[in-house]
């Protein structure tokens, strides 16, 4: 029994699973329908497919960086609970995706799924831990980038950092700049800043500070007579401490508050003989923007074993 593109298609609405496994499932089945679902149960591929309707908002986020190679990736890969971080499957799953994005520069998502990963492709080895490790699971987003980076894991997979750096090669390879890329990633990690600099800060998002900034001194009874020229002067003033909270480079050094991560850096390409610059942060927090799990799961497990 002949089968088209459409059946291929509505089979696999009908059962969550992909594309390809789809179309082999109406082969090996001569084009029926019904036993091509069959052949999908008996595979495993129908319950991972089940699995996938589920609310995925643990697991990790990892980061890594390949000095040789001058690329960086942070990813984000999520399942239901916070246990399955602690999975060794799990983590070497995440690490070996990393690797994937690292040497096969995917577009998106959906064109990593499609890559190589020990001789099968990522979808296949996705759904296999699906179904060994019993949860939905999701590759949820990765940033690559090249040049010279650094990367930061933060609570074994809550927090992923990647640095980007501009300088040279003999600079990079010095013992000390390792240590300082790592320095300016938990930098990222911990104070979170929303922009590399002021010049990197969106007009529209400045303009809307400096408004918000204007109806608080109006606000103030102390300052609400003062001429507008007066208050306009005091808001630009004020703006100054948005960028040091907000931009990377103005912000205090974590690890020397006496010190901005400009003046860090600044130092530490005095130390090493060159130039440093950073030109780019990738900051993922595990699970943010996500819907969460409302259910208890130790209530889930209880009731399942009534």
């Amino acid at each position: 029994m002949a089968f088209t593109a459409m059946d291929v298609k509505n089979l696999r609405e009908q059962t969550g699973c992909g594309m390809m496994d789809c179309k082999k499932a109406l082969t090996e089945s001569g084009g029926d329908f019904d036993k091509a679902i069959e052949y999908l149960r008996e595979k495993g591929l129908a319950a991972a497919a089940k699995k996938a309707g589920r609310i995925a908002a643990e697991g990790m986020v990892y980061a890594e960086a390949d000095v040789a190679k001058k690329v960086g990736v942070v990813v984000e890969v999520n399942a239901e609970t916070d246990f399955v971080a602690k999975n060794e499957l799990f983590r070497t799953f995440v690490k070996d995706v990393a690797h994937v994005i690292m040497n096969e520069a995917p577009a998106d998502v959906d064109a990593l799924l499609a890559c190589s990963m020990n001789g099968r492709t990522v979808d296949a080895e996705l759904k296999d831990k699906i179904l060994v490790i019993g949860e939905n699971i999701k590759i949820r987003r990765f940033e690559r980038l090249e040049g010279v980076c650094s990367a930061y894991v933060h609570g074994g997979g809550t927090h992923g950092v990647l640095v980007q750096f501009d300088t040279t090669d003999s600079v990079a390879a010095n013992p000390a700049f390792a240590a300082f890329g790592k320095d300016i990633a938990m930098q990222v990690a911990a104070a979170n800043p929303g922009y590399l600099n002021e010049a990197s800060v969106p007009a529209e998002v400045l303009a809307k500070e400096k408004e918000i900034l204007l109806a608080q001194i109006s606000n103030d009874p102390k300052l609400a007579s003062k001429p507008d020229q007066v208050k306009h002067k005091m808001v630009e003033g004020k703006i100054g401490k948005f960028y040091k909270e907000n931009c990377l480079v103005d912000q205090q050094f974590v690890k020397d508050t006496e010190l901005s991560v400009a003046q860090y850096v600044a130092n530490t390409a005095k130390e090493l003989g060159g130039e440093i610059q950073i030109t780019r942060f990738v900051r993922f927090e595990k699970g943010e923007g996500l819907e969460k799990r409302s259910d208890d799961f130790a209530a889930e497990v209880a009731s399942m074993v009534k």
